[in-house]
């Protein structure tokens, strides 16, 4: 498992490592601005990443001050420096805002602490404003050289040695305020902290019938504020870049009282701080309580949450995305030649890419001036398609028009939850029935999955009937794995009897099954000839034709919390090594991404055959680790990885082996994975790809209106999933051939290709490919239609 690399693979990483020698290269790595969650992790990657490739790392404490200190500001790291700093927030090397670097005088003399150390490639994690900063030191770089030389303080070798500067750049911030990037650090971190004060307060308002202001950051963006009133169904939300129309005072109070007479016992309305209106004026909490109070008299109450949101331990998808950036911006900095313009790294889907700094800093601000002229509907385009998508996601799910308003589609919808629980399926089927009943559907929930179908366990779901069911964990219409192939005559019975004219299924490996099974029995029941369309929700994340599904973000952070627990629980111990064992069936996902995480040692997985070999490579490599002051070890063994070597045999061997160095511990995870309050991520991801499912539907319907026409083609029965950055319709047939029915997992897995960043910051030689294209690419304004996953 050590150097599993198969030969050509190997072939191809010497070549790589050839053209990526950091010898006698020196790398700078600092973070400035505003601390994010999740910034730790880059500092870590950056450093082991660099130190895997022959480079001397430095750290630069306390940002661009630091840098123009020197002296004990600018220190050598080593591999045991970044050791157990993965699950800590904030920046363990500090950040400060620094008024010297604006000067030139401030730019000259940290030029001269960086030659004295021969560092001439700097990795700048912060927003656009310290972004801006490096780009600037960068292009006066061999100016200021000149001076220094001139000014004796340098000699002339030292200016030709050291004649240009490379600079890539990580966005950290938790606004997501920058261009270019679909996710910036920290931004899903303060997304949890958000959540869960939300689901606190939930309760309470429920209690007292309160109504609830919440402000939250985002002084330029409202990012936070609107992705968290889409993952709890707020009822109003306020943003700079999109302000409420002339005269929503009378709107709000109207939207507000007639929630409460559905018999909604609650109101949240969520605030960014820099909120606005048509005319730029601030609208303030305060402001916005006084209205409710004034005119409806209701008990209300403002809650600011302020810094809560930078604090707090990094989620599992701030790691990661943090993990894959520190990779991939030592790369950059080793690739780049003095024509380089500097770089920022980014994700886009799931893929990692590099965009001119210059670019994504012009169109960062191209937002504030559109904003600062007031045309809000140019703001909000500029943000991406995500943003604009989450926009009217919200507006669609948030208000109901007046049933006299909605045109009858005379269709009826069926929904249905099918296979084990996940976390987001509750959101998924909130936001496909007010999707449908939008568009015109009557909907119909269908209970305990296709055996509830075939006893006809079948009733009409209303608009209020799914209110609050975002933040809902498990499955709230009950879910079963039995496929239909033996209902198939009584499920046809039952969407004759109720007229169901479509399907959506919510589920992992079963609900595909089962709409394969569904998909070959409509030659022989012409009831099944209507559209269907399955949205996968499994913790496994094993569904062919998408590289998500709902419930893996949520199973996720339960593994990294319980390691980071775990480890947790041996400090002050001897050393000593844990063996966790996590769900997944034969997909290797949650072990795998579960172990870049909480960085463990190694994490064995059936997509990776391992031997008796691999395992001993990997006990005495951490007998090697435990000499040095590291003391915990970790090793993540997914469920059904191999039938021999079992969690109880890698815990004896392990223990054994490492007798007289470590003690063994193990864990087996087990249905925890599976419950809890879905993550942020699940709630939104859950609530967009549902709705998406649901206009695919009507927009079937639609188009067959009055030709009676029968769904037989493959292009009317398909899964919806994300595939690298877009989002696809896929006809369940094509999919056939992608599958590994015997192991129930999809042939090829994206994942897969981050093997082996888990190995390098783990210390292991393995071969590392270079993100999809290590060219720049351009900032397209196109955006991205889901956000990035990992």
């Amino acid at each position: 498992m050590a150097d599993d690399v198969s030969s050509d693979r190997k072939g191809s990483f010497r070549k790589f490592l050839e053209h990526l020698s950091g010898a006698g290269k020196a790398i700078g790595v600092l973070t400035s601005g505003g601390d994010a969650q999740g910034m730790n992790a880059a500092v870590r990657a950056v450093v082991r990443m660099g130190i895997y490739v022959g480079a001397k790392v430095y750290f630069i404490y306390e940002g661009y001050q630091g840098m123009v200190d020197g002296g004990n500001n600018i220190v050598e790291a080593n591999w045991e420096s970044v050791s157990n700093i993965l699950q800590v927030g904030g920046t363990i090397i500090g950040s400060a805002r620094c008024k010297a670097f604006r000067s030139r005088e401030g730019r000259l003399k940290a030029a001269q602490n960086l030659v004295q150390l021969g560092i001439t490639n700097l990795c700048v994690i912060g927003g656009d404003g310290s972004l801006t900063g490096a780009n600037i030191f960068r292009k006066e770089w061999n100016g200021l050289l000149e001076e220094l030389a001139r000014n004796g303080e340098i000699d002339k070798e030292a200016v030709e040695k050291y004649s240009h500067l490379n600079v890539v750049g990580m966005v950290g911030s938790i606004d997501n305020d920058f261009c270019g990037t679909d996710m910036t650090i920290g931004t899903d971190s303060a997304l949890h902290r958000i959540i869960e004060v939300i689901d606190a307060i939930m309760t309470t308002a429920q209690s007292h019938q309160r109504t609830f202001v919440l402000e939250v950051m985002g002084r330029h963006c409202g990012y936070l504020a609107l992705v968290s009133a889409l993952a709890c169904g707020a009822d109003w939300v306020f943003l700079p870049e999109s302000p409420p129309e002339e005269g929503w005072q009378e709107n709000m109070c109207v939207k507000l009282s007639e929630n409460r007479a559905r018999k909604k016992r609650l109101n949240i309305i969520i605030v960014a701080e820099g909120a606005i209106d048509t005319q730029n004026r601030p609208i303030t909490s305060e402001q916005i309580k006084e209205l409710v109070v004034t005119q409806l008299g209701y008990d209300t109450r403002v809650t600011i949450l302020g810094h809560v949101q930078r604090g707090g331990t990094p989620s599992a998808f701030d790691r990661i995305l943090a993990s894959r950036m520190g990779v991939e911006a030592v790369v950059a900095l080793l690739q780049a030649t003095p024509e380089t313009p500097a770089c920022v790294v980014s994700l886009n889907g799931n893929q990692a890419v590099r965009l001119p700094l210059v670019e994504c800093v012009q169109m960062t601000q191209d937002v504030q001036k559109a904003m600062d002229e007031r045309r809000f509907k140019e703001a909000v385009r500029l943000r991406g398609r995500s943003f604009e998508g989450n926009l009217n996601t919200y507006k669609r799910l948030a208000i109901k028009l007046p049933d006299d308003q909605i045109p009858k589609s005379n269709c009826n919808v069926g929904i249905i939850n099918v296979g084990a629980p996940a976390a987001g399926m509750n959101a998924a089927v909130r936001s496909a029935v007010r999707v449908g009943i939008a568009d015109g559907h009557k909907m119909f929930a269908i209970y305990d999955g296709f055996e509830g179908f075939a006893k006809g366990q079948i009733k009409q779901i209303s608009w209020a009937d799914v209110g609050g069911w975002t933040g809902q964990g498990g499955s709230i219409l009950g879910t079963k794995r039995t496929l239909p192939g033996k209902y198939l005559q009584e499920i046809a019975a039952q969407m004759r009897a109720h007229s169901l004219n479509a399907l959506l299924i919510i589920g992992g490996f079963e609900a595909y099954l089962g709409l394969l099974e569904l998909s070959k029995a409509r030659e022989k029941q012409e009831e099944l000839c209507v559209p269907m369309v399955m949205v996968p929700a499994t913790v496994s994340n094993n569904v062919p034709g998408s590289d998500f599904s709902i419930g893996a973000d949520t199973a996720l952070n339960t593994i990294t919390d319980t390691c980071d627990r775990i480890k947790q629980s041996a400090s002050g111990t001897k050393r000593r090594v844990f063996i966790i064992e996590t769900m997944g069936g034969y997909c290797g996902y949650l072990a795998n991404m579960g172990g870049l995480a909480a960085g463990a040692d190694a994490a064995y997985i059936f997509e990776e055959p391992f031997d008796i070999r691999d395992l001993q490579a990997n006990v005495e490599h951490l007998t090697e680790k435990m000499k040095t002051t590291i003391q915990r070890g970790l090793v993540l063994r997914n469920e059904s990885c191999n039938e021999n070597y079992t969690t109880d045999f890698i815990y004896q061997l392990y223990s054994e082996e490492g007798r007289g160095v470590f003690d063994c511990r193990k864990n087996v995870l087990g249905h925890m994975q599976q419950g809890g309050a879905p993550s942020p991520f699940d709630r939104n991801f859950g609530t967009k790809i549902s709705a998406k499912a649901m206009e695919w539907i009507s927009k079937k319907l639609k188009q067959s209106q009055g030709k009676g026409k029968r769904f037989m083609t493959d292009d009317s029965i398909c899964v919806l999933g994300i595939s690298k950055r877009n989002i696809l319709f896929q006809p369940v047939a094509e999919l056939m051939k992608q599958t590994d029915f015997e192991h129930r997992i999809p042939k090829e897995q994206w994942w897969l290709k981050l093997r082996p960043l888990m190995k390098i910051l783990a210390k292991y030689k393995a071969s590392y490919e270079v993100s999809d294209s290590s060219q720049l690419e351009h900032v397209h304004l196109q955006g991205q239609e889901e956000p990035a996953a990992i």
